[in-house]
């Protein structure tokens, strides 16, 4: 059977919608039903490329009896957290105060009125590990549903007040200044691991934003413990098994200390903010690991995650065939089969790929813990086990462009693009902002995302405007055009006007979004950066970039003020917020480079844009060229190239030669 997922433009939806369960997308008329028939709601939350939701997919949303027992008892809505981050955020709100943890799939009882009395996570068909069967817990839902229904729906409205009251709850404000920083970067040195990098224990995930805020910090203090912390880390990660050692690319996380075992999973958030990371890196060591990375990652954004219409698609699966790891692990003899005996046994010292295995089955993730002592015959094996790869069962892809996702690719590709000298980067990242501003607005306003060229219904929440314009902002000062600036202060503009909560933060969801059973709120960066976290990045740049930013300016340290103490005393989940402080706390830095389109100005262009700090802004064109304010009022110098370095409101003499140039770009304390 087809149910009322076929028409879906999210692939998990579609990955549903010939489930036997009578599945409703999130609609009223699903609410309207349930209210009509007078039965619970069964919401499931999931995503694409998640195992788990697959595997609870075979047990139970495939198995006829299951459905039977749902479509008698419930109205079943199914929903893409990607697609709806709103929708996810209050239901996980839920789920944690529940049952004290989260994680997807995510499976909720609603009432016909969209309030939650019980949640949990993945169920298994048969009792196991003290988890009920799933279908044991839909008879206790209607047992308790048909026989106390009253009482259930008395609890779910009080669930729901008390989460709507903890959604608007918010720390004690705090102002943030070097020595909030300072304590920051302390207390993520706390719990560095100093044997395999990262912070904390297993499962550890990639701390791309920590990354970037700790080199930041390097950058403005000078201080060799960030440097180390961020070094070690990247290198630890970029020779284990959660970074894809021949095609390029890191995998969601690992599920050991050491980055051996990943969840197969490969996400565009999580390489685009690497890629930001490790091209930062790269420019002020100098070091060819980091290079290496940054080049392979972009290079993975491009060839795997590109889609036909110029866009970055949201992620490829964790399993192949059901199967997590079947693409990507090896054994011994898989590497001789390919390679041959000598090229094999080379290869699988090389990478640790053992008969015991590292992995399932006797299998191993790929490692590259030491640099090759022939970089020739390892780009050779490289290149046949890819290729042998290539003829495995592949992992599917989530191609649904994501508007906030597109923005973090958009900004790390120009970013990095612009600092490493690869203009290629740059032009893929200018394709994809044409795309999401062409699709993705209706009537003026951003919509979430898009599939094969048809966009969703699902209107834009916080991040997807503010990670657009923090890109559009990193495009102007790639390419020097004032339309990725105007595209860019529309949208911190409408931010401004429609997510403000009056207190200096922002909600999650437009002041005329759709109603939930609350308005979320999210201050904490998590995988991805916050919405609130990733405006403010964008407000400061910005606030340096047009003729009235203080009030740019004005609109961030209020919402670093309001995050002062998480930033303070929980760093490693404010990762986003320490990367804007420090650059606010620098000014930030800029740099205006003028002159006419010749050899000269991309001289000094480029030496600014490889030796700036972290968080500088640097805007290059002929003096006074429309559209772009930081050029108003910049001369040349004797009919030369000149750059002009800022601090806030103060400038130094302008420059003319590179040598100068580093001279002024020397931060002060």
């Amino acid at each position: 059977m087809s149910n009322r997922l076929a028409a879906a433009t999210s692939p998990y939806l579609l990955q549903h919608a010939e489930n036997p369960i009578d599945w409703y997308p999130w609609s009223p008329e699903a609410f309207a039903e349930a209210a009509r028939r007078d039965v619970p709601i069964l919401l499931s939350i999931g995503y694409a490329a998640c195992h788990w939701c697959h595997v609870m997919a075979h047990e139970s949303f495939s198995d006829a009896d299951t459905a039977a027992q749902v479509n008698a008892g419930f109205v079943a809505i199914k929903v893409d957290r990607e697609e709806r981050p709103d929708i996810d955020a209050v239901y996980m709100a839920a789920t944690q105060a529940m049952t004290g943890q989260g994680g997807w799939p995510m499976t909720c009882f609603l009432t016909p009125v969209g309030e939650p009395f019980h949640c949990g996570t993945y169920y298994p068909p048969t009792p196991r590990h003290g988890m009920p069967a799933f279908r044991q817990l839909l008879d206790a839902v209607m047992t308790a549903w048909t026989q106390d229904g009253e009482r259930v729906r008395t609890a779910a409205g009080e669930i729901a007040g008390r989460l709507a009251d903890g959604a608007a709850a918010s720390l004690p404000a705090a102002a943030v200044d070097m020595h909030v920083l300072d304590r920051a970067a302390g207390t993520l040195g706390a719990g560095f691991d100093s044997r395999y990098g990262g912070f904390g224990g297993a499962p550890k995930f990639p701390p791309s934003m920590a990354l970037e805020f700790l080199l930041r910090h390097h950058e403005r203090t000078g201080s060799p413990d960030a440097l180390r912390h961020a070094s070690v880390t990247a290198e630890r990660m970029a020779r284990g098994g959660m970074y894809d050692q021949l095609a390029g690319g890191f995998a969601r996380y690992s599920v050991d200390e050491r980055w051996v075992v990943p969840h197969f999973e490969k996400m565009l958030y999580d390489n685009a903010l690497l890629l930001r990371a490790y091209a930062h890196l790269a420019r002020i060591s100098g070091a060819a690991l980091p290079r290496r990375v940054a080049q392979d990652t972009a290079a993975f954004l491009l060839r795997d995650l590109r889609t036909p219409e110029g866009g970055f698609a949201s992620a490829l699966d964790a399993d192949t065939d059901g199967v997590e790891g079947l693409t990507y692990a090896w054994t011994p003899r898989q590497l001789r089969e390919v390679l041959g005996d000598d090229d094999g046994a080379w290869a699988a010292t090389l990478l640790s790929v053992t008969a015991e295995g590292t992995f399932e089955h006797g299998s191993s993730t790929l490692q590259l813990l030491a640099d090759p002592d022939d970089a020739a015959r390892w780009e050779r094996v490289r290149a046949d086990l890819l290729a042998a790869r290539a003829r495995r069962p592949q992992p599917a892809c989530d191609d649904k462009v994501v508007s906030s996702w597109n923005g973090m690719a958009i900004l790390a590709l120009a970013e990095a693009g612009a600092g490493l000298g690869q203009p290629e980067w740059v032009a893929a990242a200018e394709r994809a902002a044409e795309l999401v501003l062409d699709l993705h607005v209706v009537d003026g306003r951003l919509r979430r995302s898009s599939r094969g060229g048809a966009v969703g219904a699902a209107a834009a929440v916080l991040e997807d405007h503010a990670c657009l314009a923090d890109a559009l902002l990193a495009l102007h000062q790639a390419t020097g055009q004032a339309r990725w600036l105007t595209a860019a202060t529309g949208l911190l503009d409408l931010a401004l006007e429609r997510f403000a909560t009056g207190d200096g933060m922002f909600f999650d969801t437009a002041d005329d979004a759709e109603a939930l059973l609350h308005r979320p709120r999210e201050i904490t960066d998590n995988a991805s950066p916050c919405g609130s976290s990733a405006l403010v990045n964008a407000l400061v740049t910005a606030s340096v970039l047009v003729a009235d930013g203080g009030r740019y300016r004005d609109a961030a340290e209020a919402a670093m003020r309001g995050a002062g103490t998480l930033m303070e005393k929980h760093p490693r989940f404010a990762g986003h917020w320490l990367t804007a402080a420090e650059a606010a706390v620098r000014g930030p830095l800029q740099v205006a480079v003028t002159g006419a389109d010749d050899p000269a100005r991309a001289t000094l262009l480029a030496h600014a844009r490889h030796v700036a700090a972290g968080g500088t802004v640097v805007v290059a064109g002929e003096p006074d060229a429309p559209g772009v304010p930081l050029l108003a009022d910049r001369p040349l110098v004797a009919g030369a190239a000149a750059a002009y370095v800022c601090r806030g409101f103060v400038c130094d003499r302008p420059v003319t030669t590179v040598e100068e140039l580093t001279a002024s770009l020397v931060l002060r304390p």
